[in-house]
């Protein structure tokens, strides 16, 4: 780090000359980036800004006005300080025409009142400099490497933001160009602080350029983009002066994201990526509620005394996750995005995983929900449809508990997936819930119960074992027929069987099992354990 004027004055060599500030005290704090000796009274247009003044006064013109603005001039060039030393011009004190321009304008002066080597000062202040050059050298370097790895790694914006504020140890906002937040570390600060009327407070910080230094408040402004298209601002929230590292260290996070976006930009937008981060959040429950209610009002989606409901949607047939498929989700979660502005609620969609895209629809009113559900079910279908075709309306859209607490978030995401797994193909239904799937729905939230297991390897066990051994599949046969509603007639055509052979293969099926298919009771049993069987053997 550079010194500034007051780090000069406690410099040995600076202190044997006895040192005095007589004006600009406030000033002290600037920083000094190299040092001349100054015995010409035009030598303002010559300097470039933040160089400290040794001179004894000499050439230093004679009447009070002429000091003022000689003052003036090297306060305009941006001068960090003046240094004289006293006895050669000035005997006594510095005259007060020369301190009183110094402090109307802020700029230090400091009197030597004892002769000086200005070569030892020089030396002394430059090694300094030279040390802070060498340090600035390093870091730009470790900014520089450690970007490119992520660039290399293709990181996500959360990694990026994170890093960044690690290492300038400050809280970093990724912010949408309309101030929307996509992602920040507080840095160990207060999160709740740092996102407080957040859109306001970013909003009169304007950027001027690509990167924007506010020395006042302390806010470092990048704006991210690429190739003529910016899609946010990445905001270094500081509660000192910035340094030039800290601009080097935003504008080069920046470029990372904007790297990344480029590389993405098949891929789901940012807005989603982010989405889908908290959406994953919610349902692995990784972060508090706080965090979860606080990330999600930076996101626009405030979820405070809402009323909220995990959807799952799943295009049919049941994505495989190739690529084709993977897109096909991509564009299904802009499709829903899309559609939700169109209704009365509020929410985060996002591809939830490598078969389904996860939305969580906040509303105000509960009774609200299955009108947002309604409205929206036909309007991905619809959008869909316009935008890619027939197929891409296959849409199964399932529906979990509504929720009021942001913990329970997660139970209706796994009551949603559930309900999907068991739902038809196509849209028979606008959207699904548990009551719409019946049977065949509490058995699969039952699939992994060990008792369901036991029950179904009791009663099928023989069976399954039979057409293992035989080669056969009369368990098939007592699936139709038990589907046919015990209507032989029916399950013979369903099974393409004469209704001789279909006697048969019940009358095996009654032997191996040691049951009579003509019991009502008996056959109810059977066609609980063939849909638990089913169950069990569903993926997910």
């Amino acid at each position: 780090m550079y010194p500034t004027v007051a780090h000069v004055l406690e410099l040995e060599t600076v202190r044997r000359g006895r040192p005095r500030v007589v004006a600009g005290s406030s000033g002290m704090g600037r920083t000094v980036r190299w040092t001349h000796v100054a015995e010409l009274p035009d030598i303002a247009p010559l300097l470039r800004g933040g160089e400290l003044l040794l001179s004894t006064g000499l050439a230093f013109p004679s009447s009070d006005d002429a000091l003022a603005s000689l003052i003036q001039e090297l306060a305009e060039a941006g001068v960090a300080g003046l240094v004289v030393e006293l006895g050669r011009r000035y005997a006594g004190t510095l005259p007060e025409a020369l301190t009183a321009a110094a402090e109307t304008h802020g700029l230090p002066v400091i009197e030597l009142r004892r002769e000086t080597p200005f070569v030892q000062v020089t030396e002394s202040v430059h090694a300094l400099i030279v040390d802070a050059q060498v340090a600035e050298l390093r870091a730009s370097d470790e900014v520089h490497r450690t970007f490119t790895e992520l660039s290399m790694e293709g990181a996500d914006p959360e990694t990026i933001v994170r890093q960044t504020a690690r290492m300038a140890n400050a809280p970093v906002v990724l912010e949408t160009l309309s101030h929307q937040i996509l992602a920040f570390d507080a840095a160990g600060a207060s999160a709740e602080a740092l996102l407080d009327r957040w859109e306001s407070r970013s909003r009169s910080h304007r950027s001027h350029g690509r990167s924007t230094v506010d020395r006042a408040s302390g806010w470092v402004v990048a704006t991210v983009g690429a190739r003529g298209t910016d899609w946010g601002r990445l905001v270094l929230v500081l509660g000192r002066t910035a340094t030039p590292r800290d601009q080097v260290l935003v504008e080069r996070a920046a470029a990372t994201l904007a790297l990344g976006r480029l590389i993405e930009r098949e891929h789901e937008s940012l807005e989603r990526q982010s989405h889908r981060t908290l959406l994953s959040a919610m349902v692995d429950q990784s972060l508090t509620s706080h965090e979860m209610t606080l990330r999600a009002r930076g996101l626009g989606v405030p979820l405070d005394d809402k009323a909220m409901v995990g959807v799952v949607l799943r295009p049919t047939p049941r994505s495989r996750a190739t690529l084709a498929d993977q897109a096909r989700l991509t564009r299904l979660a802009e499709t829903t995005a899309d559609a939700l502005k169109g209704t009365r609620g509020l929410g985060l969609v996002g591809v939830l995983d490598d078969a389904s895209v996860g939305l969580l629809v906040a509303v105000t009113v509960q009774s609200h929900v299955d009108q947002v559900l309604d409205r929206l079910s036909s309007r991905v279908r619809r959008t869909a449809v316009e935008r890619a075709g027939p197929g891409e309306g296959d849409v199964v859209i399932a529906a979990g508990s509504t929720v009021t607490d942001v913990l329970e978030v997660r139970r209706s995401f796994l009551e949603a997936a559930q309900v999907a797994d068991v739902a038809g193909e196509g849209a028979a239904r606008p959207f699904y819930r548990l009551s719409d799937v019946g049977l065949p729905g509490l058995l699969h939230l039952l699939r992994r119960d060990e008792r369901l297991q036991t029950f179904v390897e009791r009663e099928l066990g023989p069976l399954l074992s039979y057409d293992d051994d035989h080669g056969t599949d009369l368990f098939g046969v007592l699936g139709h027929y038990l589907d046919a509603g015990r209507n032989k007639s029916t399950a013979a055509t369903a099974l393409a069987l004469s209704r001789p052979a279909l006697y048969e293969r019940l009358r095996v099926i009654e032997e191996v099992l040691g049951l009579d298919l003509d019991d009502v009771s008996t056959c109810l049993t059977l066609h609980v354990a063939v849909s638990a069987l089913t169950a069990v053997r569903s993926p997910g």
